[in-house]
């Protein structure tokens, strides 16, 4: 079979189309045979940097939608032929991929194998965010940093169904922005003067829950913008700066609290409790609720013109590796 292989860390030239064996499932796990791939930042930080990278060669990519393949021992509710996504922890960018049975969901009723490509990772992440772990309670207002991206898209959607009072955005660009309107947001703010702009739209109050994968400097500034009581949430380091810290000057007079999530730890800790996120999480895209957006599409062999583009930080939506 085919796969894109990452035999050094650098640029998207490293990403590679190249023959390797078909895996078979070990017990407990099944092989998808991919129809579409995910591309997501963590993508392109573990083939620059060495994100999350155990050992070269790797094959990258945290998510896939496709048909079961074959079934290993053990494993039940899932059979050959079914349609399927799965969220893979690498190995994604792949024909075959084996995956463990935990992490692998039939794919939602109504839902094309293209759209389900983006949901193993995008909806159970914003679901966690607002809800898991940031506590959203109806009437109250969110901030989401990255508006226009994969799980900006689907966070502005998930705090409307949610009960927000209000639900604003940022992005880099006004471009972003008109896009990120679609996706139940009431005001999306571009560039880093964000704080002035939520102060104006709260009437001074702040926001009661901000959601963040950009890290750094604005991870700070947005947690200038909560109201009393207010809840941050990390999720990333996007901006690549130093890690954040706050402390006791940061947190005690607003009586503020931060928390992080990452679905790759969830996934890897705790398989169980992301698959239940999970099932909740899909329920909105079955009844039309919500939407999706996939914005670009490339062959497999062309991996690294998908990586390019995200690079350019330009990008909304969400990205596609069209398998097979």
């Amino acid at each position: 079979m085919h796969a894109i292989i990452v035999k050094e860390l650098g640029g998207p030239e490293v990403l590679r189309l190249a023959e390797t064996a078909l895996p078979e499932p070990a017990p407990g796990e099944v092989t998808v045979d991919v129809a579409y791939a995910g591309v997501n930042f963590a993508d392109i930080k573990a083939r620059g940097a060495g994100y999350r990278v155990t050992a070269l060669p790797f094959v990258p990519g945290l998510e896939v939608s496709g048909h079961v393949r074959a079934v290993g021992e053990g494993v039940s509710g899932l059979r050959p032929g079914q349609e399927v996504v799965a969220f893979v922890d690498g190995g994604g960018y792949a024909e075959t991929v084996a995956v463990p049975a935990a992490t692998v969901f039939p794919l939602p009723a109504g839902v094309s194998l293209r759209t389900g490509a983006s949901l193993p990772t995008v909806l159970p992440t914003a679901h966690a965010l607002l809800h898991e772990v940031g506590r959203l309670r109806a009437g109250e207002s969110v901030l989401v940093q990255g508006a226009a991206g994969g799980v900006g898209a689907a966070a502005g959607q998930l705090a409307r169904l949610g009960g927000a009072g209000a639900v604003y955005g940022v992005v880099s660009s006004p471009g972003k922005a008109e896009q990120a309107l679609k996706y139940g947001y009431d005001e999306v703010f571009v560039g880093d003067g964000f704080p002035e702009d939520v102060r104006r739209a709260t009437g001074g109050r702040g926001v009661d829950l901000a959601l963040d994968p950009v890290g750094g400097e604005t991870l700070l500034r947005t947690l200038g913008c909560l109201s009393l009581f207010g809840r941050l949430v990390s999720f990333g380091n996007a901006g690549g700066g130093p890690a954040w810290q706050v402390g006791q000057a940061e947190l005690y007079t607003g009586a503020h609290s931060v928390s992080g999530f990452s679905i790759l730890n969830l996934a890897k800790s705790d398989p169980r409790a992301l698959a239940d996120i999970a099932g909740r999480a899909f329920r909105p895209v079955t009844t039309g609720e919500l939407e999706l957006p996939v914005t670009a599409e490339f062959p497999l062999a062309e991996a690294a013109e998908a990586h390019r583009l995200v690079e350019t930080r330009t990008t909304t939506g969400k990205l596609l590796l069209k398998v097979s």
